[in-house]
Formats: structure tokens, C-alpha cells, sequence
């Protein structure tokens, strides 16, 4: 699905170190939670982004490093291009190669799941933006607390908006939902407008996800919908068909790496905290 991150400052408290032990959900060893990173070559505004070299690795591989902190299951990386697998293979990072004519990730991801995980062994997938190298490995694990409820199909993510100019930017996705709790909604919509109005919190959509693998394979096969193409915003598409989305609270928006400027702030961060 289409990821949407703003300018928001990052809060690197806890970012990347490795005591993550207790803190939510502890890694699947069963091999029913795999971590699937879609990585794509083409960028218009920043071209060869997965082997972009922040701190010494490819970007690709920083961000399969912070799943692998994140410490939930089975890292995968699904890739379109020979020099992408094989900067990911040198890291000893599994890596299985899909097609260039995806229109999205969770595309990229259904075919890669399909190959690595043919028998359906997998009921979880978490689908991390290959373009995320400096992402809290907090977040992604934040990412599967919803899926503690049966009814829920897909998992994800939202900041609370603190920035007024932020309310009204275009480029940031606002979730619509009903509290549930104090760090989860019911998502009810998706909008880049500012919504709802009146008095309370607007919240910013960060474009992570984790699937059941039942609702995954019926997403893929669900042709655009309505909404969707008037928001081009994916996600409404399994609103539309029904699907029930959950959206767990965090504290950060995770940088993503879209243009020049952008990978220059992630060498920054990575370099001060010596990754």
C-alpha cells in the first residue's frame, strides 16, 4: 500500500539499540510471522534508492537490519533487480526476486510471499517500506498488537498531529477512526483533507501494515475501488470490500527516504547513534 510520511521531527530515544526484549510482542520462532521489505530500483527523484549507501550498507540493507532488531520472525526482502538481491544476499539477508511491473508493494509482497512461503506456513505478514532505514524497531513491532483481535484483518499505524500546518498538508494521510483505546483506533477512513472537523485529534497515517495472510491474499485480488481513485489512497480499497483495519498510536513518524535532501538526514541520524 501507498506510504505517506511527513516533516515531522523524529524522537530517537530508544531508535535502534538492541534491548527491545519485553517490549510487545516476542519474536515467532514458528515461522508464522514474516517481515516482507518490497524494495523497487526505479525513483524518479532519487534512482538506484535501495543501494543508496548510508554508514557503510545499502539503504535496502539498513532497513532489513532495523526489521531484523524489530526481532518478530522472518526477514524476507522482495526485489526487482539483480544488483539489488545482490547487495541483500552479501548481507546474509534472505532475498527473493520478483517483478518489475508491480504497481504497489503489497503486490511485490503477495508474489514474494507466494514464492518463499508456498505451503502457507505464514499466517502474519508485516510489510516494511524498503525506503525506512532509520525506522524504530519499536514501531514495527507496534504494527501487530491490533492482530490480538480475531475480527481484526489488517494492522497499522498513526502519530497524533502536533503540527498545525500538518492538519492541512495535502501530502500528509489523515486517519479517520473511532477510539477503541487510548493508543488504538477502528479506522473508518483515510483522506488527505483535514478530517474530521471540529475539536480533537487528527491523526497521521504512517504507511506500515500487518496482514493476515487471508486478508492480504484477498486485498491483492480486489480490483481499485471507488474512493481509492478519487484519494489515491490504496488502503481504502479494503475499506470499501469490508476488511476491518486497526490502527495502533505511536509516538514518531519514521523518515521516509523519497529524495536527496531526505538521505542526507538518514546518514545523519545513523551516523550519530554509530549504526
Amino acid at each position: 500500500m501507498q506510504h505517506d510520511y511527513g516533516s515531522r521531527n523524529w524522537d530517537l530515544l530508544t531508535l535502534l539499540r538492541g534491548d527491545l526484549k519485553g517490549l510487545g510482542m516476542n519474536k515467532d520462532d514458528s515461522g508464522k510471522t514474516v517481515v516482507l521489505i518490497p524494495a523497487r530500483m526505479a525513483s524518479t527523484r532519487l534512482p538506484g534508492k535501495p543501494l543508496a549507501n548510508i554508514c557503510g550498507l545499502p539503504m535496502i540493507v539498513q532497513v532489513a537490519k532495523r526489521a531484523q532488531e524489530a526481532d518478530v520472525g522472518r526477514i524476507i526482502v522482495a526485489v526487482d533487480d539483480q544488483r539489488t538481491f545482490d547487495a541483500v544476499a552479501a548481507a546474509g539477508f534472505e532475498v527473493v526476486m520478483t517483478r518489475v511491473d508491480h504497481q504497489s508493494g503489497s503486490d511485490r509482497i503477495f508474489e514474494a510471499l507466494s514464492k518463499v512461503d508456498p505451503d502457507g506456513k505464514a499466517e502474519i505478514v508485516i510489510n516494511v517500506q524498503g525506503d525506512l532505514p532509520t525506522i524504530d524497531p519499536q514501531t514495527i513491532r507496534a504494527a501487530l498488537r491490533p492482530l490480538d483481535n480475531d475480527a481484526v484483518d489488517i494492522a497499522t499505524l498513526t502519530v497524533e498531529i502536533e503540527d498545525e500546518a500538518e492538519k492541512t498538508n495535502p501530502n500528509v494521510v489523515k486517519v479517520v477512526g473511532s477510539p477503541l483505546s487510548d493508543t488504538r483506533l477502528r479506522a473508518l477512513y483515510f483522506t488527505r483533507t483535514t478530517a474530521p472537523h471540529g475539536a480533537g485529534p487528527l491523526y497521521h497515517h504512517i504507511g506500515l501494515y500487518a496482514y493476515r495472510r487471508s486478508a492480504l491474499e484477498r486485498f491483492v485480488k480486489l480490483s481499485p475501488s471507488t474512493l481509492e481513485k478519487r484519494e489515491s489512497l490504496e488502503q481504502l480499497r479494503a475499506l470499501e470490500a469490508g476488511m476491518r483495519i486497526d490502527v495502533e498510536i505511536v509516538k514518531t513518524v519514521p523518515l521516509g527516504v523519497d529524495t536527496p535532501a531526505d538521505l542526507e538526514k538518514a546518514r545523519r541520524i545513523l551516523s550519530a547513534h554509530s549504526i
